[in-house]
């Protein structure tokens, strides 16, 4: 069948189709009503059914007679330790670590917050949970204590399960310590806190709530999955908010199970049995859905890698690992991508690899330039998929569905919407747009399994964030487009429009011209207060390594190019060349945080910035550049 039949089937009879993809899992009570409503109205996905998805991600395998296959391979340079990991090895873990929290007391409901780097254990403890109907909520590892608390104090975990350490290149970081002070700052104390020591020599201060979990784990008995029914929250899932405190987005188990299976083969393209490899952290929404369940769903082997991709220890060790474990189907960030080109332009470190294995190379999590799209095909030889989707989402809402056709490539556009959402541009008043006309992306209800169920505890906000903007649509709060092909082109968060005297202008757009100078390896568009036009869009820009170029030769290069590309009417007059820019620790780059700098504003300093201390040296480039900063940091962790 082809993409716009499967498309058009998915749309206009969602029921059957959605029950058709359901039937791929092994349901404990098949659901009979496909489609129903919460108590708040809000659309819900087969309600009366029952599964666990943990024994979807493990036992069923087993059962078929694939407990010999790989389920996971670790790969972790920065500790020199690699790790296959079949899946009776993995149900032997996951189900004694489940017994464990058993016998703590843990049961159905219950919540748990695990703060773990990437390492086998994050992923025994999501499924250990998952078994139980136990819910989760993963917070990325090295979030500082402030954060934690606040998301402990959120969610009420009975127990914490964490490391002794994580390792970021050239350093260890202490995980306990982190732990010990959230749950000192927090109100709502848990009873356990569960510590994997990974001995690495890390002294790991001792508590009277503290649990060896291999000690937990050695006097465990294994214990069989619970049947849970299908809108019972999987995990929780924090992503940041406009309020400065963070959002809950609620996934379901049932849902979401069945659009994970339906998107590893029709989104992605692998069968079962292939390795896939999404290089990202278990504590982002990548690695929920594409590191743990949906290729444990699928039955992949997913690869857990535990480095960067430049520094452990070059700009070549994605490419030994695709090379070494045949990796099929490679999914990661732009911003990785760029990394990559940054330290290898030339794509030399890419020669020395057998790639053979690769199929397909996706990116997602910002929006892909040309260039770095470009650069990519040229080097790797294959198809590279960029695709577009949300935390909320949970899986992808635009793809080049490779599993069911392979559409061209429109560079700038994520391709069509991805079966079952139905993807629409409105204007401010909720109207459809005409083609190339500029809009807010908004996607009609009910929201295809697997999106998000609610936020925790706070339905208002939900409410409030998402569906009342646009009635009957889930706003995504992006701005785009559609072409006369239907190709959607995602130009950024609405606030990345800047109003330049009257004239509505896009970032992204600049930031597409600005990124394809051949000196430029990374940059950013962003507006900045202006007293005569009201905003005024400022370029900052991270030079290739090994450019001789001298840097106010390359700000007037790409200040010319703009004027070309966009016109005088763009206003791009300010160029500046850092060293680094300020991102987030899954690769987004974080613009706004940039342009409240530079605007004298007060400022949040996220929770999930990579490296505080570039906001000195951001400070630093302002200044000599005689623009506008503020001191009075919020929350500078």
């Amino acid at each position: 069948m082809s993409y716009s039949k499967k498309y058009i089937e998915s749309i206009q009879n969602k029921e059957q189709f959605w029950e058709d993809q359901a039937n791929a899992l092994s349901w404990y009570t098949k659901p009979k009503t496909i489609l129903g409503k919460d108590k708040y109205g809000y659309p819900q996905w087969f309600v009366d059914g029952k599964l666990n998805v943990s024994y979807l991600c493990i036992d069923k395998h087993i059962e078929d007679g694939h407990g010999d296959q790989d389920a996971i391979i670790y790969d972790s340079p920065v500790t020199k330790t690699k790790e296959h990991i079949s899946f009776y090895k993995l149900h032997q873990e996951v189900s004694k670590l489940a017994g464990g929290l058993q016998a703590l007391g843990l049961s159905k409901g219950d919540t748990v917050i695990i703060y773990m780097p990437m390492i086998p254990q994050a992923l025994y403890a999501m499924l250990a949970c998952a078994r139980l109907g136990v819910i989760h909520s993963v917070v990325f590892g090295g979030f500082a204590p402030h954060e934690l608390a606040i998301r402990i104090d959120d969610c009420k975990p009975k127990a914490i399960i964490t490391a002794s350490n994580g390792i970021e290149i050239e350093r260890i970081i202490p995980y306990k310590p982190f732990v010990d002070e959230a749950i000192a700052l927090a109100e709502n104390k848990p009873e356990h806190v569960i510590v994997y020591d990974r001995n690495l020599g890390v002294e790991i201060p001792s508590k009277t709530y503290d649990i060896d979990y291999a000690d937990l784990v050695s006097k465990s008995v294994s214990i069989e999955p619970i049947p849970v029914e299908s809108n019972h929250p999987l995990y929780i899932l924090y992503t940041s908010g406009t309020t400065g405190k963070p959002k809950g987005i609620i996934r379901d188990s049932g849902g979401y199970a069945t659009a994970l299976k339906f998107s590893m083969k029709h989104v992605y393209g692998v069968d079962e049995g292939d390795v896939y490899w999404a290089a990202s952290d278990v504590g982002w929404v990548v690695g929920h859905s594409y590191i743990v369940y949906g290729p444990l769903l699928n039955r992949n082997t997913t690869v857990v890698f535990e480095g960067k991709p430049i520094k452990t220890p070059d700009a070549s060790t994605f490419w030994r690992v695709i090379s070494e474990h045949k990796v099929k189907v490679m999914f990661t960030a732009p911003t990785a991508i760029r990394a990559i080109k940054k330290e290898d332009p030339n794509g030399e470190l890419i020669k020395k690899y057998d790639l053979a294995s690769l199929k397909y190379q996706f990116l997602a999590g910002e929006r892909c330039d040309v260039s770095t799209l470009r650069w990519t095909e040229q080097h790797l030889n294959v198809p590279v998929i960029d695709h577009w989707w949300q935390t909320e989402s949970g899986w992808p809402m635009l793809a080049n569905m490779v599993g069911i056709e392979r559409l061209p490539v429109k560079p700038g556009s994520a391709t069509l919407p991805v079966c079952g959402y139905d993807i629409q541009i409105l204007n401010d008043n909720g109207k459809k747009v005409a083609d190339d006309v500029e809009g807010f992306v908004a996607v009609k209800l009910p929201l295809p399994p697997g999106c998000l169920l609610n936020l925790w505890e706070n339905p208002e906000r939900f409410k409030n964030g998402y569906l009342n903007r646009f009635p009957g649509y889930y706003f995504s709060g992006d701005g785009g487009y559609k072409d006369e092909d239907g190709y959607v082109f995602i130009t950024g968060r609405v606030d990345d429009i800047i109003n330049v005297a009257g004239h509505r202008l896009s970032t992204a757009e600049m930031e597409e011209v600005v990124a394809s100078h051949e000196a430029v390896a990374e940059c950013a568009v962003f507006g900045v207060h202006c007293d005569l036009k009201g905003q005024k869009p400022l370029g900052l820009v991270v030079l290739k390594s090994g450019n001789s170029s001298n840097s106010q030769t390359i700000s007037k290069e790409i200040i010319k190019d703009v004027r070309h590309e966009i016109g005088a009417v763009a206003s791009l007059k300010d160029v500046l060349v850092v060293k680094r820019l300020p991102k987030t620790r899954s690769g987004k780059i974080l613009r706004k945080l940039l342009r409240n700098i530079s605007d004298d504003l007060e400022y949040n300093v996220p929770s999930t910035i990579d490296d505080v201390t570039i906001i000195s040296e951001i400070e630093h480039v302002y200044k000599q550049n005689q623009i506008g900063i503020h001191k009075n940091i919020i929350n500078h962790e």
